[in-house]
């Protein structure tokens, strides 16, 4: 998906792609890699937020990878995100509503949850929080559907949204 197509533009196309049932997967590729269109993208449920400067290889390398169900992100657009997160100090509004979604959840899916949003893959969702990793699989698959989420993406980014933001420690 483009940002800039005629007729649509591909945020509005992927938000109204995903809400589909049985919705592909959504890599963006891209020229536009503006924090509001990254984070839209990845809010709207995209898997993938590719540069059309990443090398040929690399983008069918990232098109499988989003087709197996993982998200790829170009670098440039992870350094903008940790970044924008690190200089992110949280809406008090949306911090609340975060917290108010993941309240919908049982304990254990909202620890899954949060262990999402710290980056933990499902096995080492399993190793920290001594389940099987069916079990993780599980509750990532029940937190999608109770939140209506389409992908690990954005339980993530409601993750972070919900969780506290401390400021970074004063540098030596």
């Amino acid at each position: 998906m483009d940002i800039r197509m005629p007729g649509v533009d591909g945020l509005t196309a992927t938000e109204a792609l995903r809400a589909r049932a049985g919705a592909p997967e959504v890599p963006v590729l891209t020229t536009f890699h503006t924090d509001a269109h990254v984070l839209r993208a990845l809010r709207a449920g995209a898997a993938g937020f590719l540069l059309k400067d990443t090398p040929p290889q690399e983008i069918v390398t990232a098109l499988r990878t989003v087709a197996a169900g993982d998200p790829v992100l170009s670098p440039a657009v992870t350094r903008r995100l940790v970044d924008q997160v690190a200089g992110d100090a949280g809406h008090d509004g949306r911090a609340r509503a975060a917290r108010a979604r993941l309240q919908l959840l049982g304990a254990r899916e909202r620890e899954v949850a949060l262990a999402v949003g710290q980056g933990l893959s499902n096995a080492e969702i399993a190793r920290a929080l001594r389940l099987a990793l069916p079990t993780v699989k599980t509750h990532v698959s029940r937190i999608l559907t109770r939140l209506n989420l389409n992908n690990r993406v954005q339980i993530a980014l409601l993750a972070h949204d919900a969780t506290p933001q401390s400021p970074p420690p004063p540098m030596p």
